[in-house]
């Protein structure tokens, strides 16, 4: 797809004289009049991690086990006093990668609009040095997701998804796994959105973090590869 950039958009950050948090300020938005998604290799890294991951959070949510179902769970959101959530500033951001872990084989993809990086996602499968995969041989992982704040809301992500998920399907994988935390709310319902289920709840994973929850999302890769095999043979 190939649409421009009319307006760059801008990302601030101010501190709440009553709180002391560091909060984002809402970012201009960008008309997107064209875009280029491609798989990109390790090189764009810098590229990459241009693309702040940012977030101001304003809702949590509190899972309980569904009463119908106790393997589903519900999540109820509540409101918070707002601040700054900055992944890349706990525990290394894309450029720290390639020395924590063997990325040769994993899967980059950047969104781009004028040149711009406004969208990334990557993915891995079958790395034996990522302990988040336990092992699984038919999960593939989406170890990072992110659109630029000023781009978000107009289905970028939505189109890194996809391009994850043929991906994942090209190697095998029978299931895709994301990891998200109780105060990503948004992500939350993105993944929700796009057929992902909730399936482990894990309040101590962070240490460090100890008020954020752990929720890992799956979802089952067999019929959208059915689709891909038929359509390649039609």
């Amino acid at each position: 797809m190939a649409r421009s950039l009319t307006r760059p958009g801008r990302v601030s950050h101010y501190t709440s004289a009553r709180t002391g948090s560091t909060k984002l300020r809402r970012p201009f938005r960008i008309r997107i009049l064209s875009l280029v998604l491609r798989q990109e290799s390790p090189a764009s890294l810098a590229d990459y991690a241009s693309v702040s991951i940012a977030f101001e959070v304003r809702r949590v949510v509190d899972v309980t086990s569904s009463d119908e179902d106790p393997t589903r769970f519900v999540l109820a959101e509540r409101a918070v006093e707002p601040w700054l959530k900055d992944y890349d500033a706990h525990g290394g951001g894309p450029l720290d990668w390639p020395s924590q872990f063997d990325v040769s084989a994993w899967g980059f993809f950047l969104a781009r609009a004028g040149g711009r990086p406004v969208g990334a996602a990557a993915c891995v499968f079958r790395a034996p040095d990522v302990t988040t995969l336990r092992g699984q041989d038919d999960v593939a992982l989406v170890w990072d997701i992110r659109v630029a704040p000023e781009a978000r809301g107009r289905g970028i992500g939505r189109l890194l998804v996809d391009a994850v998920e043929r991906w994942a399907i090209d190697r095998g994988a029978r299931w895709l796994e994301v990891e998200t935390q109780d105060i990503n709310v948004p992500a939350c319902r993105f993944y929700e959105r796009h057929g992902f289920e909730l399936r482990h709840v894990n309040p101590g994973a962070y240490p460090e973090l100890p008020a954020e929850t752990q929720l890992l999302w799956y979802k089952p890769l067999t019929e959208r590869a059915t689709e891909r095999r038929s359509s390649r043979s039609a």
